[in-house]
């Protein structure tokens, strides 16, 4: 049996954002790495446990110092704003991960946030749509920690500063670069627990890749087309709310002659939005549904996607149910989370959904 040791807690962050520093190349994009730990920074048994270390140990100022030629690509700076596992961060904490990254983008060109791949794709999709600047925000991290032969983190790591500071992704929001492909964070899932190429977009594919000094970008995500319009960024200010305002949302498996227990139980411990992750497309028990039509007239809020891992859910006119497009799960719960931070109303929120949670290209008017 192989155990992973998680570090419960996170290493003290710096009281702000660094400045830039005086001693800085001009001619080179200043970018920071904001730190959350993950295995990129683990520390493992020995060099040649892959799966036997103890994530979040090492200080991003060290890994940095580390990487060759780093001068080459640009002026890299760091901040720690905390050192664990990516399933050890509350929602709170990516309110304050959000706030901390459109704060370093007042002055830098470009920010790398490192974290666990465990959770990966909901922290970027978190930070997808509450950023709030247009400026290159780039998620990334490792399969492997630092310090055992074959370790993907520097090479993942080096690539994300090169990306951040290229502005290639300018607009895109947030995007996730590991394993050389660029994928956008909305739509990127992790499919395998231990290979290096775990995150895909299912059916879309990935945004482009990076090949040493080469920087291809093959496709562009529907924000890209908003850029510099006022609705390239989310309702979703996180200035304008306080952390205690995000509510709690929880996801619904359902399977062959699922029972309604799970939602009756969420429903019974206050959680007023339920994502239900539904069989081919959608479906869920006839228990299930029961469940969820008495939640829905004591005011719970439901999303459905699909448990197969693609595919779009259509609205309906099903009153309290909003289709997910083609968000999986746990995109879907982000999504939710954020909007009913923001509106209690059902019309608002569904309407959130297909427009910023749908992000598909519409025709120029």
């Amino acid at each position: 049996m192989m155990l992973v040791f998680m570090n419960p807690t996170s290493a003290s962050a710096a009281a702000a954002i660094p400045p830039l520093s005086d001693s800085r190349n001009p001619q080179l994009p200043n970018v920071i790495v904001i730190a959350t730990g993950g295995t990129l920074a683990g520390k493992a048994t020995d060099a040649t446990s892959f799966q036997t270390y103890q994530a979040g140990t090492y200080l991003m100022s060290d890994l940095v110092n580390q990487l060759p030629n780093k001068d080459k690509i640009g002026n890299v700076s760091t901040y720690q704003f905390g050192n664990k596992g990516s399933g050890s961060y509350s929602i709170g904490d990516l309110y304050d991960l959000s706030l901390a990254v459109d704060q370093a983008l007042e002055i830098y060109d470009g920010v790398v946030v490192t974290s666990g791949t465990d959770t990966m794709e909901e922290i970027a999709y978190f930070l997808d749509l509450t950023v709030r600047s247009e400026k290159p925000v780039v998620v990334t991290g490792a399969m492997r920690p630092w310090d055992v032969i074959g370790t993907d983190g520097p090479a993942n790591l080096y690539n994300a500063i090169k990306l951040a500071g290229s502005g290639k992704t300018k607009s895109f929001g947030t995007v996730l670069m590991l394993n050389d492909t660029i994928q956008a964070a909305r739509e990127v899932t992790k499919t395998n627990a231990h290979r290096m190429d775990t995150f895909e977009t299912p059916i879309l594919g990935a945004l482009g890749y990076i090949d040493e000094t080469n920087i291809s970008i093959y496709r562009a995500t529907a924000r890209a087309l908003k850029a510099g319009e006022a609705d390239w960024a989310t309702p979703f200010d996180l200035k304008s709310i306080t952390k205690d305002k995000l509510p709690a949302v929880e996801i619904a498996f359902a399977y062959q002659d699922a029972g309604g227990g799970a939602i009756n139980g969420l429903v019974a411990d206050g959680v007023k939005g339920i994502v239900t992750a539904g069989t081919g497309a959608g479906g869920i028990s006839s228990k299930m549904s029961a469940a969820r039509s008495n939640a829905i007239k004591q005011g719970v809020i439901f999303v459905t996607t699909t448990r197969t891992g693609s595919g779009t859910m259509y609205p309906s006119s099903s009153n309290g149910i909003i289709a997910g497009d083609s968000l999986n799960a746990q995109h879907a719960r982000i999504m939710l989370l954020l909007s009913m931070a923001f509106s209690s109303d059902f019309n608002v929120i569904k309407g959130w959904f297909g427009t910023y949670g749908t992000q598909d290209v519409e025709e120029a008017s």
